[in-house]
């Protein structure tokens, strides 16, 4: 057991969830069924990168990691995720938004159900 081999150093778990419940969250990869997701084939993707959700609960695993589990709006599909494997769409920092420019109203309505750009902007 000595040799578990971790992917990071980090305890996540010594610093608060960066994402919070009900928060709005956009995929960063791709996620394929690792076996573990009943009603999929194994490799068959879960999650397109760019995929919009919502935090519906957090969790931990191997007293290391969070694990945010994730409702993806447009698939219905819940799934576990690291952090490092989602970017927030409801509290982007300032200098963000400022670098998004006029950008940065339609990704304010990704996910939203709402046009991504209205005919008044």
């Amino acid at each position: 057991m000595a040799d578990i081999n971790r992917d990071e150093n980090e305890i996540e778990l010594a610093n608060p969830p960066r994402f919070d419940y009900g928060e709005r969250v956009a995929s960063r990869s791709v996620v394929r069924n690792d076996g573990t997701y009943r009603g999929y084939d194994v490799g068959d993707v879960l999650v397109h990168k760019g995929d919009v959700g919502y935090v519906t609960s957090i969790g931990t695993f191997l007293q290391q990691y969070y694990i945010y589990a994730v409702e993806f709006v447009e698939s219905g599909n819940r799934v576990g995720m690291r952090a490092k494997e989602l970017c927030t769409l409801d509290n982007l920092p300032d200098e963000v938004l400022a670098q998004l420019g006029d950008k940065a109203a339609a990704v304010a309505r990704l996910g939203t159900g709402k046009p991504a750009l209205s005919p008044t902007d």
